[in-house]
C-alpha cells in the first residue's frame, strides 16, 4: 500500500499549468495579453476613432474660423506668461480628457464581456485545453484596463497634441503669428509626465470597478451590464428606503470622481484640469489614502472570485 500511495499522482500537482517554471508561466502571460489585444481591437480602434474625431474638429476649427485666428489668438499670446500658457492648453487638455473618458468606457465594456464572450461564443473550451492556469487568464485580462490599455491612450494623446500642434502652426504661421510659444507649451516633458501620473492614478483608483465588472463577467449568463449595474442601485434604493441616507451613493460617486483630489494639489488646478507643472501632484498623499488601499483589496476579492468562478466555469 505504501508503494501504492507513492506513485499516486497528485492531479493539482501535475497539471500542465501548475508544473510550469516562472520563465513559462511568465511567458505564457505575455502570450495570454497578446491574445487580448488581438481578439479585442476596440481598445486601440476606439481611442483611434475618438483622435480622428477630435483632429477633424481641430481641422474645421483652424481653417474654417481661419478669418479670426489674429483676433482670437493675438491677444492670447500677448498674454503674461501663466494665463497664456492656460489659455493655449485649453483644447489639448480637452482633447486629453476626452480620449481618457472615452478609454474607461472602452474599459468598462470591455470588462463586462471579458470572461462572459468566451462562455457565450462556447471557447471557454479550448482555452482550458491549453496549458494556462485560470489565475493567469484572469490576471491577463485584468491587466488591459489597468495597465494596457492607459499607456495605449497615453500614446494616442500625444500623437493627437502632435498633429493638432501641426494643424495650429499652419494656421498661425499663415496669418503671421508665432507658434513657438504653442510648442513649448503643450510638448514639455513635465506636462507628459503629469499626464502618465493621471493615468496610473486613474487605473489604479477604478481597479475595484474594473475588478467588480470582471466578477460579473464571470458569473452573468446574460445581460452582464444590468447585472452589474443593477445590484448597486438597489443598494442604494434599500439604504435611502431603509435609513433615509446616502452612504452607498456617496461612496460610489467618491469612488468615481474622488481619484483627483486625493492624487492632484487641487488647489493648483485650474477649473479641476490638471495642468502642466509637476507642482501639483502629491503622490504621497495617494499612496497614503486608506481609500486607495481599500479599493485595491477589494479589487484583489472580486478578482479572486472571478478566478473561482471561471475555474467552474462553463459554455452558456
Amino acid at each position: 500500500m505504501n508503494a501504492q500511495s507513492n506513485v499516486t499522482p497528485d492531479a493539482s500537482r501535475d497539471s500542465p499549468a501548475a508544473i510550469m517554471s516562472p520563465a513559462t508561466k511568465t511567458r505564457s502571460f505575455s502570450w495570454s495579453v497578446r491574445r487580448e489585444l488581438w481578439e479585442n481591437r476596440s481598445l486601440y480602434i476606439a481611442p483611434l476613432a475618438v483622435a480622428c474625431v477630435l483632429l477633424i474638429g481641430s481641422l474645421v476649427s483652424a481653417f474654417y474660423y481661419g478669418h479670426r485666428i489674429v483676433d482670437i489668438m493675438g491677444p492670447v499670446l500677448n498674454l503674461d506668461p501663466a494665463r497664456r500658457d492656460a489659455e493655449l492648453a485649453k483644447p489639448y487638455d480637452m482633447a486629453a480628457i476626452l480620449l481618457i473618458m472615452s478609454s474607461f468606457l472602452v474599459a468598462v465594456f470591455y470588462c463586462l464581456d471579458a470572461l462572459y464572450g468566451e462562455r457565450r461564443d462556447r471557447s471557454i473550451l479550448f482555452w482550458k485545453s491549453l496549458p494556462v492556469s485560470d489565475l493567469t487568464t484572469v490576471l491577463s485580462k485584468a491587466s488591459i484596463p489597468l495597465v494596457v490599455l492607459p499607456l495605449v491612450v497615453f500614446a494616442v494623446i500625444l500623437a493627437t497634441h502632435f498633429i493638432m500642434l501641426l494643424i495650429a502652426t499652419v494656421a498661425l504661421t499663415a496669418h503671421g503669428l508665432d507658434a513657438s510659444a504653442l510648442w513649448t507649451r503643450v510638448l514639455r516633458l513635465d506636462g507628459m509626465v503629469v499626464l502618465l501620473y493621471g493615468l496610473a492614478v486613474n487605473s489604479l483608483w477604478y481597479a475595484p470597478i474594473y475588478g467588480w465588472l470582471l466578477l460579473v463577467s464571470a458569473w452573468a449568463r446574460r445581460a452582464t451590464f444590468l447585472w452589474a449595474v443593477l445590484p448597486p442601485l438597489a443598494l442604494c434604493v434599500v439604504e435611502a428606503i431603509a435609513f433615509h441616507t446616502w452612504h452607498f451613493a456617496s461612496l460610489l460617486k467618491y469612488r468615481l470622481t474622488g481619484g483627483f483630489a486625493e492624487a492632484f494639489d487641487v488647489t493648483t488646478a485650474h477649473r479641476g484640469v490638471p495642468q502642466a507643472g509637476l507642482e501639483q501632484l502629491d503622490p504621497l498623499k495617494f499612496l497614503g489614502s486608506p481609500s486607495l488601499w481599500t479599493g485595491l483589496a477589494v479589487a484583489a476579492a472580486f478578482l479572486g472570485g472571478a478566478i473561482w468562478l471561471r475555474r467552474r466555469g462553463e459554455p452558456i
